[in-house]
């Protein structure tokens, strides 16, 4: 009987590596395939920058100083489970209102301001700190990990256990005082 269990238990364990190693090899697939924007003389490549377990492609470069931990920063976010590419039947959650117009989203109680978040914040998702670690004011980035750097093996609100994640962040601006 117990050897049953711990089998099973190595089973599951097994699993869920399987699902984050899957899920890491569609981050990858999406990065690739979304590295490069035709600009007027060509294609260029857009900056991919990897920490931890997170994986941050910069769609628009920010200026000033790089968030550091235990800095604050206030952005717009879009949140979205990843299964391969983003969508909006994936969203979440968001406070960026352009981003909730497009996915048809009607709140009755909207509230799109700028979050404020120290990123020394002992609840806030490795992945998600990992990600936001560097950014600039005015940078506009997407935040991709696996589950293993998100929310894990436990189901969060509507969000399925083991999920991989991608947020579209917005910065407004960056504190390291």
């Amino acid at each position: 009987m117990i050897l049953g269990c711990i089998a099973a238990v190595s089973c599951m364990k097994e699993k869920r590596e399987l699902t984050y190693t899957n899920q890491e090899s569609k981050i990858d697939q999406y990065i690739n395939s979304n590295m490069y924007v035709n600009g007027e003389d060509g294609t260029d490549t857009l900056r991919v920058v990897y920490s931890g377990g997170a994986n941050r492609l910069v769609l628009e470069e920010g200026t000033g100083e790089e968030l550091k931990t235990g800095g604050t920063i206030s952005f717009y976010y879009a949140g979205y489970t990843f299964t391969g590419n983003k969508s909006a039947a994936n969203l979440f959650v968001t406070n960026h209102e352009e981003t909730a117009t497009a996915a048809g989203w009607n709140l009755t109680d909207a509230e799109y301001g700028l979050l404020t978040l120290d990123l020394g914040d002992a609840g806030l998702m490795s992945g998600l700190k990992d990600g936001l670690t560097g950014v600039k004011s005015g940078e506009h980035c997407q935040i991709l990990f696996s589950g293993k750097y998100g929310f894990g093996k436990k189901p969060f609100g509507i969000i399925p256990a083991n999920s991989a994640l991608l947020f579209e962040i917005w910065v407004g601006a960056v504190s390291n005082e």
